[in-house]
């Protein structure tokens, strides 16, 4: 038996040729990737991105400016013409609104309304999601698929028949109407997107529960919810953020009165002529406050949540 020789492979120079040739497999194999693997957006994602920054920030700037100027220029003239003659500005706009639609009341009501309304459908949802993941039950896919298909019904279709309901019921302008109605609304997104989360959840764990004889109810506050938390967190922003900002559903079924949101108590400010859109900017301006100090401070679960079972592994 002979036995080969195989002579010791000679690492290849790094000449400039060599470089090249890396340069053009990197090329070919994967455009737009940095040097540390990451991606590399091109002029046309950065064009695109910055577009719809744009066309995000100039609304929000304009009703900035407005909220500062003179009534007279606000109601005659637009935002922009303020760059020809920085004269003008003036903080009463905020004392006026403040004053006028009772702002304080209103952010209490708006909290009133917008607390249950966010806490509730969560709960309920949480619940809804873990039958609907861990759970086996006669007909659950035909009506996980139900649920699902409300989400194209648009709600404002519902808004007659309900309303009709509560003033039967004896609750017309009341926050309960508020909280049943946006409590519905929701229903159906948050329980598709806790179900969608808990369904990449670790099986093992919770057949490893159930070996050790845990019920459901002891399974779901033990291991599922606090495992659940990026999702519940992200659709509590969410939903916080559209209650808070809602005027259609408050409009119809509180309306102006002792009971207002800021949304409602905003839109007073605008009068049977058309003007007095200083003091609308003005308490828009006030009203959004909570909604950016709320995203501000909780972002990461937002992100975390919405990314979250997007990459396994």
């Amino acid at each position: 038996m002979t036995n080969t020789v195989v002579p010791n492979a000679v690492p290849e120079l790094d000449t400039p040729a060599k470089r090249s040739r890396i340069a053009r497999k990197g090329g070919a194999a994967g455009v737009g990737h940095t040097e540390g693997g990451g991606a590399k957006a091109g002029w046309l994602v950065k064009g695109v991105v910055a577009f719809v920054a744009i066309l995000w920030i100039v609304p929000t700037l304009g009703i900035l400016i407005t909220s500062f100027r003179e009534p007279g220029d606000a109601n005659t003239s637009g935002w922009w013409t303020i760059f020809g003659s920085l004269g003008g500005l003036t903080l009463d706009n905020y004392r006026q609104a403040i004053d006028d639609a009772e702002m304080g009341q209103a952010f209490v009501n708006s909290f009133a309304i917008a607390l249950p309304a966010t806490f509730i459908p969560i709960l309920i949802a949480a619940f809804a999601a873990y039958a609907f993941t861990f759970m086996q039950f006669p007909f659950r896919d035909t009506l996980f698929t139900i649920v699902v298909s409300l989400l194209v019904v648009p709600n404002f279709v519902a808004l007659v028949p309900m309303l009709r309901i509560y003033n039967q019921l004896g609750i017309g302008g009341t926050f309960a109407a508020v909280w049943l109605a946006h409590i519905g609304f929701a229903m159906s997104l948050a329980i598709y997107m806790l179900r969608n989360y808990m369904a990449t959840l670790p099986f093992s764990v919770i057949e490893s529960a159930k070996i050790d004889g845990a019920s459901h109810y002891q399974t779901f506050y033990k291991l599922v919810l606090p495992m659940s938390v990026p999702a519940l967190a992200s659709f509590a922003i969410f939903q916080f953020l559209w209650v808070w900002n809602d005027l259609l559903v408050a409009l119809v079924f509180i309306g102006p009165g002792d009971n207002e949101p800021v949304t409602v108590a905003t839109t007073g400010l605008l009068t049977t002529t058309g003007a007095g859109w200083n003091l609308v900017t003005a308490g828009g301006a006030i009203s959004m406050i909570v909604p950016v100090m709320v995203f501000l401070a909780l972002q990461r679960y937002f992100i975390r949540g919405l990314t979250a079972g997007s990459v396994k592994g």
